[in-house]
């Protein structure tokens, strides 16, 4: 039940980021709600592993070229689904910072 307020919430702030912010576009609550099945689903397979593979680079960076890995990771996913379009790098950098904070304050509100 967690996972599907998750998600919900998640899409709900897919559906508000592009009155936020500029070079985001979703075109519908469907593509907001894939876009955010998705994100979950490479951050949760293929994030860690390029953690791991960049970790070198990572400690070097204080932590901050993981910002460059969820970037990355949203662009990806805006490649595939249809509906969800993100311009560039950097906007792709705010829109991981703003899911991190939402996703961040549902765990804190759904905790135990």
């Amino acid at each position: 039940m967690k996972f599907i307020i998750r998600l919900i919430i998640n899409a709900f702030l897919l559906l508000i980021a592009p009155f936020m912010f500029s070079g985001i576009a979703v075109s519908n609550l469907w593509a907001a709600i894939m876009t955010a099945l998705f994100l979950g689903i490479v951050n949760a397979i293929i994030r860690p592993i390029l953690v791991i593979l960049t970790l070198p680079i990572n400690i070097l960076t204080l932590g901050l070229f993981t910002l460059l890995i969820n970037g990355l990771l949203v662009l990806f996913v805006a490649s595939f689904v249809k509906g969800f379009n993100v311009a560039n790098l950097g906007a792709a950098i705010i829109l991981s910072i703003f899911l991190w904070l939402g996703s961040w304050l549902s765990n804190y509100l759904l905790s135990d």
